[in-house]
């Protein structure tokens, strides 16, 4: 990035880092190499990491404002309920705001409306990969809230909370809703937290959504909405991949479906195909065969218990200080602290 354009990043109100490794030729590789490695398994995957597209994300918003999905509803009531307690726990005058996944930032606004009333100094800082992303949200939050201070990081989570925590002495809030600690595996997300312990300073504090156990059919309707929004976001990644990689996928020739494993704990989400057929994707000259009935995994979703977050917390450094459910008891946005040994 020249120094012209590392300007006018700035100007913009984000920060980009290691910018060589966020292009969009690096992206589109790092698609393809995963796109080849997924198909060739067996059984057969794609990651959830890429339905996040433009389109992607315009379906899911859509998902989030439906009846059956109650998530992001009960996360908001939680939000509504406790944002005032979760910002005097922050106990500091300059507080930052640290955003892992802003979203379309309905649940992120509702913090932040309360942060102008309540903190002293506060500011800002969502965390995204996504330039593109980045300057779209830092335009949107200026534009809404007047006064606020934003200052975006354009890089890894971990890059940009590293770059962060020696960069200043503020106290650090990190926002990390959307129970998207479910989409790890149980020891994805135990290295996750781990590695979030190790890029924040003693004393910051993290504010993790968790998506709770609860009957199974709750559970199997807001996967399977009856309106087919779910469907199609998850049918995006094969789109995605004809657009982008060259792919000749019939949609119409596989169907959505999402199930709950009860051992596991996590709902699953699969693109099943609905004959023998063979895909052959042009960008990274490969060919896969299908065959009748045979299932594309996309996602999971884990749900907990609290016996499960308290061992989450222990075993990666932290520290709760608050639970905060909403009135049904089917999630809890969990308050953590950093916990360092002093040398």
């Amino acid at each position: 990035m020249t120094t012209k354009s590392k300007a006018a990043a700035q100007d913009a109100g984000y920060r980009v880092l290691s910018p060589a490794d966020l292009s969009a030729a690096h992206g589109l590789r790092a698609f393809a190499l995963d796109v080849l490695n997924g198909l060739s398994e067996t059984p057969k995957r794609l990651s959830s990491r890429w339905i996040y597209d433009d389109e992607g994300s315009r379906l899911f918003s859509r998902i989030c404002e439906l009846d059956e999905y109650y998530p992001t509803r009960t996360e908001a009531e939680i939000l509504r309920n406790h944002t005032e307690d979760i910002l005097k726990r922050a106990g500091t005058d300059k507080l930052d705001i640290v955003d892992l996944g802003a979203g379309d930032g309905r649940k992120t606004n509702i913090m932040l409306e309360a942060a102008l009333k309540q903190v002293k100094d506060v500011r800002y800082v969502p965390i995204d990969i996504s330039e593109a992303s980045m300057g779209g949200l830092v335009k949107n939050m200026r534009g809404k809230f007047a006064g606020l201070k934003v200052a975006g990081i354009v890089g890894e989570y971990f890059d940009g909370l590293h770059w962060l925590s020696q960069s200043n002495d503020r106290r650090n809030l990190v926002l990390f809703l959307g129970s998207n600690i479910g989409n790890f595996n149980k020891v994805q997300a135990r290295v996750f937290l781990r590695q979030l312990w190790e890029a924040l300073n003693d004393g910051d504090q993290v504010l993790i959504g968790f998506d709770l156990k609860k009957d199974i059919e709750l559970l199997l309707a807001a996967y399977n909405d009856k309106h087919g929004v779910t469907a199609a976001f998850n049918k995006n990644l094969l789109k995605r991949v004809n657009r982008e990689l060259g792919g000749d996928f019939d949609l119409a020739a596989y169907r959505h479906f999402a199930t709950y494993d009860v051992f596991s704990g996590a709902m699953e989400s699969y693109i099943v195909s609905l004959k023998r057929q063979t895909v052959t994707i042009r960008d990274i000259q490969s060919s896969f065969e299908f065959q009748e009935w045979e299932p594309l995994h996309t996602e999971y979703s884990y749900k907990y218990l609290q016996s499960d977050i308290d061992g989450l917390a222990s075993n990666t450094g932290f520290k709760i200080l608050d639970q905060y459910f909403d009135n049904n008891g089917w999630f809890t946005d969990s308050l953590w602290q950093v916990e360092k040994p002093s040398l």
